[in-house]
């Protein structure tokens, strides 16, 4: 994998159209938002759609990326991540009570591959995930992992979607000051 600065300096050359910079981009990303996408959708063939679709609003859109608001990879795994859920929101007939097993990604104690594959950030994130109260971690999870809506939040958790806002904004709050962001 590239480091942070050089997938920066492969956006910009991407924002100026070249080809190569766009391809060495996504050889050394792919996996990652597929993996991204996957856990969302749950089927390949979608998941290979949207990220098809995916890359090209990243070529489309790379002269709008900016370093200083996020990292590369967090800005293109959004992309990817928000046409998933745009895709998932689409197909309400899955039932919402076919609930996925969100919390195995704040599990204690990961398998040893996982656990080297992952970076700092990501164990620093699960961390503060953790120091929620379980249904919030259950509620974030669901929510920005496998990217379910407000309302079928607020279904799944008896409550209205008002409160259901409130609940995520909070413990948004509570993890980015534990990030100490």
């Amino acid at each position: 994998m590239l480091t942070p600065a050089e997938l920066v300096g492969l956006i910009e050359a991407v924002a100026k159209g070249d080809q190569a910079a766009f391809e060495r981009l996504y050889v050394a990303t792919r996996a990652k938002l597929y993996g991204v996408v996957l856990r969302i959708l749950r089927r390949q063939d979608l998941a290979e759609e949207v990220i098809q679709e995916a890359y090209v609003k990243i070529w489309n859109s790379a002269g709008q990326f900016n370093p200083a608001l996020s990292s590369p990879i967090t800005w293109m795994a959004s992309i990817a991540r928000n046409r998933a859920i745009d895709i998932v929101r689409k197909k309400s007939e899955a039932s919402i009570e076919e609930e996925p097993q969100a919390m195995e990604v704040a599990a204690d104690s990961p398998d040893p591959l996982a656990r080297r594959e992952m970076t700092e950030e990501l164990k620093r994130l699960l961390e503060c995930i953790g120091r929620l109260e379980p249904d919030r971690q259950r509620l974030v999870l669901l929510a920005y992992y496998n990217g379910w809506s407000r309302e079928q939040l607020a279904e799944k958790f008896s409550a209205p979607v008002n409160t259901v806002k409130t609940w995520l904004r909070r413990s948004m709050l509570d993890i980015r000051e534990c990030l100490g962001l």
